[in-house]
């Protein structure tokens, strides 16, 4: 977790400061907000940004985590110490930048810290989730059952992830393919019929051909113009999406999106299912799970249903109630929470619900995938279509008009 500090007034308008730790700071926002206080600033620490000392280059990957969770857990049940398991663990780790972080939690808890607050020194690598099942595991005296909680949530997340890559890719190598073969046909071809023209007398193209030419020239002679553009708007892009109006209002069109928003939809209630359901069979307190989950759940508007759910619960409510109003999740997701919450079994409904979820994103990416291959098809031939009949109209015209000059030579004779 990042440090924050904040500025609130209370009820009676007096102004107060402080500083929390928060996934985020939009959930330390709705925190406050819930205790009655009005947010007037919140900024993350200079301690919360300092780098930490498992920085540097490269990322941690999921599956690096995995095995690492997987390989703890083992050494745990096999009775090996927590100090002895981590510094087998920073030998046999391929990552530097992770073993670099094991080899600092090492000396962390052989100091006489606890592993969960060890862990929090590196939020990127260690999520709040992460810290709650280690810490959760650390309470109850199960820490090997947590980890290998952990394992398994991370591997059912990697599986996911690695579907909807595998799906994209296809459809991604054609576009690449597509605009490479249009620049190319724009950029060496055209400008070679350009120049045929010109020796043929033709002084005014069509439109159609027009058009081609002056994106051709646009493309040979101004190509930087058409970076500086793309530059500018991946930039707003990302700065836009760094403003709570820009996460929300960029979240709410990865929802709406058609076909896509759909498929986003799934991906985040499976998420929600799998993680809720994996902190509450691990023993975090409910209030604690969800406040969790709206930081990794990966959409800002489900988090803010999550985080109104947090909310009406701590007032005594159940969690379906909330849920259904939010309108962000589907009548099977509530009836199937509000049995759960009805029989106790929670947790195992919820990994029903992410079992579900998981199997229906499957089947949205095989039928995206069959639907994407012809269109993409489709789309590629007309890109070409139409700048072969560009380039060949001027052609005909060039044609019919001799033609029509032979005919009326002949006429006069």
């Amino acid at each position: 977790m990042a440090t924050f500090s904040y500025t609130v007034r209370d009820a009676s308008g007096q102004s107060r400061s402080g500083t929390s730790e928060a996934e985020n700071a939009e959930i330390l926002r709705r925190r406050l907000q819930e205790q009655g206080f009005t947010v007037t600033d919140i900024k993350q620490t200079a301690a919360g940004k300092k780098r930490s000392p498992g920085g540097g280059w490269g990322r941690v990957k999921l599956n690096d985590l995995a095995i690492f969770c997987r390989q703890f857990s083992t050494m745990i049940d096999a009775g090996v110490s927590l100090v002895r398991a981590l510094d087998v663990l920073g030998e046999q780790t391929q990552n530097p930048k992770l073993r670099r972080m094991i080899i600092d939690i090492q000396q962390e808890v052989e100091a006489g810290q606890t592993l969960s607050k060890a862990m929090g020194k590196y939020p990127k690598t260690f999520t709040s989730l992460f810290v709650g099942l280690v810490r959760a595991g650390e309470v109850g005296g199960v820490l090997e059952e947590a980890l290998q909680r952990l394992s398994h949530f991370l591997e059912k997340d990697m599986e996911l992830r690695r579907k909807v890559k595998a799906a994209l890719t296809y459809p991604a190598i054609v576009v690449v393919v597509a605009v490479g073969i249009v620049v190319g046909l724009c950029t060496f071809i055209v400008p070679k019929f350009v120049d045929l023209f010109k020796e043929l007398g033709v002084t005014e193209l069509p439109a159609m051909t027009q058009v081609l030419v002056d994106f051709s020239d646009f493309l040979k002679n101004r190509w930087y113009m058409g970076l500086i553009i793309l530059l500018l708007l991946y930039v707003t892009t990302k700065w836009f999406g760094t403003t709570r109006v820009g996460r929300r209002v960029i979240d709410r069109i990865k929802l709406k999106v058609p076909v896509f928003g759909k498929l986003h939809h799934k991906i985040v209630l499976a998420r929600f299912s799998r993680t809720l359901g994996t902190l509450l069979v691990s023993g975090v307190p409910i209030l604690q799970a969800l406040e969790t989950v709206a930081g990794v759940v990966g959409n800002g508007i489900i988090a803010d249903a999550v985080m109104e759910a947090r909310a009406r619960i701590r007032e005594g409510d159940r969690i379906n109630d909330p849920l259904e109003k939010s309108r962000m999740f589907p009548p099977m997701v509530v009836h199937m929470i509000s049995i759960g919450e009805e029989s106790g079994a929670l947790d195992t409904m919820l990994s029903k619900i992410a079992d579900f979820y998981e199997q229906e994103v499957d089947a949205t990416l095989q039928s995206l995938t069959s639907a994407i291959e012809p269109v993409l098809i489709v789309f590629l031939g007309v890109c070409v279509g139409f700048i072969v009949i560009a380039m060949f109209m001027p052609l005909i015209q060039v044609i019919q008009n001799l033609s029509g000059g032979g005919g009326d030579g002949g006429g006069g004779e």
